[in-house]
C-alpha cells in the first residue's frame, strides 16, 4: 500500500516572526529548544487517523497504482535491457543507441503520467490533510514554547550538537492534538494544494496592514497556485 508521507507544505510551517524581530531574539534568548515540525505533524492524531482513512477510502486506487506500477516497471526494464545490448555492440550504432535511450526516457515519462493520474485522488486527499495541519502548526508551536518556557525554537537541521532534553517535538505533538484533534480527508470542490495556507497567510498580512492603517490587499482571484 502506498506510503503516505508529510510533504513540502508542512516543511514551510514556521513561527510567524519576521527576520527583523527574530535576529535580536537569538542573542537575547534564555531558553533554546529544537523541534522537528514535520515529525510532529506526522505523529499527530489528526494525521495518523486521516492516513488510515485515506488508505481505506482510496484502497482501489492505491492497489491499482501499485499493480500498474509493477507492470510498467517490468516494461521499462525490458527497454533498459535493449539499451544495454546496443551499448555493448562494437562498433556502436549511435542512431540505434539514441533511439533505445529515448524509448526508455519516453516510457518512464508516460509511466509517471499514468500513475500520477491513477493516484491523483489520493494525492489530493493527502494534500488537504497536510494543509489543514499546516494552518494550525504555528499555533501549536507557540503553545508548546509557552508550555516549555522556551523563547527560541530551532529546526534540528540547524543545530550541530544538542542534549536530548532540548527537543520539544513531543510538546508540539501534544499541542497539535489539542488544537486539531481531527481533520477531513474530503477536499472540497475546486480545492488546490496549499490553498488553506495561502489563505491563512493572506489573512495574517491583511491583519498586519489593518493594524498599521494600510488598506488590505484585494482578495486573489482565480485558482491559487499549488505549493506542492
Amino acid at each position: 500500500m502506498k506510503k503516505i508521507l508529510v510533504a513540502s507544505a508542512l516543511a514551510m510551517a514556521t513561527l510567524s516572526v519576521s527576520p527583523i524581530a527574530a535576529a535580536p531574539a537569538f542573542a537575547q534568548a534564555k531558553a533554546v529548544a529544537v523541534a522537528d515540525v514535520r515529525a510532529a505533524a506526522a505523529r499527530s492524531n489528526a494525521f495518523q487517523t486521516a492516513t488510515k482513512q485515506i488508505e481505506t477510502t482510496y484502497k482501489a486506487q492505491i492497489d491499482q497504482q501499485q499493480s500498474r506500477g509493477q507492470t510498467l516497471q517490468a516494461e521499462i526494464n525490458v527497454l533498459i535491457a535493449k539499451y544495454n545490448e546496443e551499448a555493448k555492440k562494437t562498433p556502436q550504432n549511435q542512431a540505434a543507441l539514441q533511439a533505445a535511450a529515448k524509448a526508455v526516457q519516453d516510457k518512464r515519462q508516460s509511466a509517471q503520467d499514468e500513475l500520477g493520474k491513477i493516484g491523483a485522488p489520493v494525492d489530493l486527499a493527502i494534500a488537504y490533510v497536510e494543509d489543514q495541519i499546516s494552518v494550525r502548526m504555528n499555533e501549536a508551536i507557540k503553545a508548546a514554547m509557552t508550555a516549555k518556557k522556551v523563547d527560541l525554537l530551532l529546526n534540528p537541521d540547524a543545530v550541530l550538537a544538542r542534549e536530548n532534553n532540548v527537543d520539544v517535538t513531543d510538546a508540539v505533538v501534544t499541542e497539535l492534538n489539542r488544537l486539531l484533534p481531527s481533520v477531513s480527508t474530503a477536499a472540497p470542490a475546486g480545492y488546490q494544494p496549499g490553498q488553506l495556507v495561502q489563505q491563512r497567510n493572506q489573512q495574517l498580512m491583511d491583519a498586519a496592514r489593518s493594524a498599521q492603517g494600510t488598506p488590505a490587499a484585494p482578495a486573489p482571484t482565480g485558482t491559487p497556485p499549488a505549493t506542492r
